[in-house]
């Protein structure tokens, strides 16, 4: 049951990634050229409504699923992020595609998405397996 309701989450979500044109593979090519605002705005609008969220969430002491207080966990700085983001950054300007709406870009009939798919699925395996030679990580 509890399944069910991550996927009714998810499709909720996608649609309002389709509706808002946030997997457009045109917006997200104008937001890397700098020629517009559609994506600058949706990202202004989703971090303070997720930062304000989650103040909400801990002030008012709201619990997990599972019963566990929501925490911040403490993050250090690795100079591998940066590395790590400008990979990720270009990949999302040659392809179009974030990973988080992946899905719903191929559950609009594009296609050519799954390609995407498929390489961010054999980055992450890769990843995976050479984690261990990599320093510091």
């Amino acid at each position: 049951m509890k399944n069910l309701s991550y996927l009714l989450v998810g499709i909720v979500f996608g649609l309002a990634l389709t509706k808002g044109e946030a997997i457009s593979w045109f917006r997200i090519q104008e937001m890397f050229r700098f020629e517009g605002f559609h994506m600058f705005g949706i990202f202004m609008t989703a971090i303070p409504v997720g930062a304000i969220s989650l103040y909400i969430l801990r002030k008012a002491n709201v619990k997990t699923l599972d019963g566990e207080l929501i925490e911040k966990p403490e993050k250090h700085f690795h100079p591998g992020i940066i590395f790590g983001s400008l990979i990720f950054g270009f990949g999302w300007a040659l392809t179009g595609a974030c990973p988080g709406p992946l899905y719903s870009q191929i559950g609009t009939g594009s296609l050519v998405t799954i390609a995407t798919l498929l390489c961010a699925l054999l980055g992450t395996w890769t990843f995976g397996r050479i984690q261990k030679w990599l320093p510091g990580i």
